[in-house]
């Protein structure tokens, strides 16, 4: 996955389009898509003068107005140009013809890909040449993955990244005892329904420890009628009674264990969800599900390993007495 921006997604579909158009016509026989490498590549060079096009900030206003005139001419002849593959492309799945299993599924994805083509060129008129915003709900970040999300994190050198949040509860034991894709989800709407999840399959849970980032009143609230003690750092300034017991040494001591997640995360990580290989949003939650099982069994795997050490140091000890 690339870095996204309205030009180079709408690059990608009409790459998709003229691959597969090109395709269908081999298939079915058709005309008309022959020099479809040479189609290709005029659209691309328009899209790299659309690129190299973008406006700077400069001194002079003169200078500033050329450069935003040769940016809106570019993006025109860009548009422009993938509208008449667009209309191409449409006209050519409208051709009759005998229709066969590869056909039909071939002319599915060259309309979905036309969608996500038109979408993007309206979206770049928009904010070009109309001057408009976007606004974030949307945009898409991947015409492929469609389920991917901006996600702000907000840290030095990773200020944001492309992908799905996964919410993860681990125990004491370093074991994960529940996991959820936060598909449209924020921290704040998923602490509650996580942590009822989590107690319906393991009753005995009486504490858990929660990010800042997953504080409401409400949610507070919630989880102390559920639970018997909730870690839950309070979102900005906090009272003289609230202070005080973020300061006390019992909040302090779970809060330090709470830290522990972290490594949880980076082992995940390490099972494959630092990079999903598999397809779609289905794919991506049985990709997540796996590692988790991954992990679990591994660190199963390592508790019975020094078990079974233990018991070999203790029975070596052993006869060392006898002898």
């Amino acid at each position: 996955m690339h870095y996204p921006t309205d030009i180079n997604l709408l690059l990608d579909a009409l790459r998709k389009i003229i691959i597969l158009v090109f395709r269908l016509c081999d298939l079915s026989g058709l005309t008309g898509w022959r020099q479809h490498l040479h189609i290709f590549k005029k659209v691309k060079k328009l899209y790299r003068r659309a690129q190299g096009s973008t406006n700077s900030f400069r001194r002079s206003k003169k200078r500033k107005e050329r450069k935003e005139k040769e940016m809106k001419e570019a993006y025109k002849k860009y548009v422009s140009e993938s509208a008449n593959i667009i209309k191409k492309a449409k006209d050519t799945i409208e051709t009759p013809i005998e229709f066969e299993l590869k056909t039909i599924a071939i002319i599915c994805d060259i309309k979905r890909y036309i969608a996500h083509g038109e979408r993007q060129i309206e979206q770049i008129v928009r904010r070009v040449l109309d001057g408009e915003k976007i606004p974030h709900e949307e945009k898409v970040f991947s015409i492929f993955e469609e389920h991917t999300e901006w996600i702000s994190k907000g840290k030095a050198g990773v200020p944001q990244e492309l992908g799905i949040k996964v919410c993860v509860i681990e125990d004491q034991y370093k074991f994960i005892l529940h996991h959820e894709v936060m598909e449209k989800i924020i921290d704040v709407e998923i602490a509650v329904p996580i942590s009822e999840k989590a107690l319906k399959m393991f009753p005995e849970l009486s504490v858990i420890s929660f990010d800042k980032g997953f504080y409401s009143p409400q949610n507070k609230k919630d989880l102390n009628e559920i639970l018997d003690e909730v870690i839950l750092p309070k979102k900005g300034k906090l009272s003289k009674e609230e202070r005080e017991y973020e300061n006390s040494d019992y909040f302090r001591e779970l809060r330090r264990k709470h830290s522990a997640v972290e490594s949880g995360i980076n082992a995940l990580e390490n099972h494959g969800l630092d990079r999903c290989v598999d397809h779609g949003i289905i794919g991506f939650k049985r990709y997540v599900a796996l590692a988790v099982l991954g992990m679990n069994l591994q660190n199963l795997g390592n508790i019975i390993q020094e078990k079974k050490k233990k018991e070999k140091k203790q029975e070596k000890e052993k006869r060392k007495r006898v002898a």
